[in-house]
């Protein structure tokens, strides 16, 4: 080999290690991006395991599965559906246990949170069968998400398991399908905040195309983006004019409204 071969050589390791290195550094940087997500306020978090109207597990056997895993929400008056819940990117399972803990009590629903991979919904490949295998004996499942988590519900719903998972209908908050489920007979509904200002009502109808014929979008007063959950103010959103224990309210009884609430949970 020549004297200039050899720095060929040289220089294209040189160059590729320099590839390498980048890489590896912008994966650093990702997951450590990722992995940095927004947590459940505390006090919300206590006072949904204080709910006697539900009980909430860590979906896992171990003391820290809840925080690794996700959680399930079982109301104390189940209606026999279920519903797979996914939150929005880098948004912990824990901070929508308050809100979701009011739908659950309010409707009969049993609740599945799963923590996605990497803290976002876009990077979990799992199906939506792997969701509902982890609460046995339901056969009838809704599945929804706040914000980008319902991106990705929309397309577990539209997946080639859904219907054999028992899937009926999709439940969005803060939320819209990108994918086409028009041509489907799922029942479908998409809660906007009324001062939203990172998935508005207008860009929530805008997108209701995508959804079945029969499907509805319903703006709630006085909630923002982050009302859905309870963990903090998220930059580019709106003011919400009402409290957590409101929008809670408000959430609870519009879900239970639409899907229809058995006849042994009305008051």
């Amino acid at each position: 080999m020549s004297a200039g071969e050899r720095r060929g050589v040289r220089l294209a390791l040189g160059i590729g290690a320099g590839v390498v290195t980048v890489l590896v550094l912008a994966v650093v940087v990702f997951a450590a991006w990722a992995h940095t997500v927004r947590t459940g306020d505390r006090s919300a978090v206590i006072a949904a395991w204080r709910d006697e109207a539900v009980a909430i597990a860590p979906l896992g056997d171990g003391p820290f599965d809840g925080a690794r895993n996700g959680f399930v929400i079982t109301p104390a008056d189940a209606s026999g559906d279920g519903l797979v819940f996914l939150p929005g990117a880098r948004v912990e399972p824990a901070a929508y246990l308050w809100k979701l803990s009011g739908v659950a009590a309010e409707t009969g629903l049993t609740i599945v949170v799963p923590r996605p991979a990497w803290n976002l919904a876009f990077f979990d490949t799992r199906p939506v069968s792997a969701f509902t295998a982890l609460v046995p004996g339901i056969d009838r499942w809704y599945v929804g998400g706040h914000s980008l988590g319902g991106v990705r519900a929309c397309q577990l719903a539209g997946g080639a398991d859904a219907p054999d998972a028992g899937v009926v209908g999709v439940i969005l908050f803060g939320s819209y399908c990108a994918n086409d489920l028009s041509q489907t007979d799922l029942f479908a509904v998409a809660f906007a905040g009324e001062f939203d200002g990172l998935s508005t009502p207008d860009e929530i109808v805008a997108a209701s195309g995508n959804l079945p014929e029969s499907s509805a979008v319903f703006v709630l007063p006085g909630l923002n983006h982050a009302s859905f959950g309870d963990y903090g103010a998220q930059s580019g959103d709106g003011e919400a004019t009402v409290d957590s224990d409101t929008a809670r309210r408000e959430i609870a009884e519009a879900v239970a409204q639409v899907i229809g609430v058995p006849a042994s949970l009305e008051t």
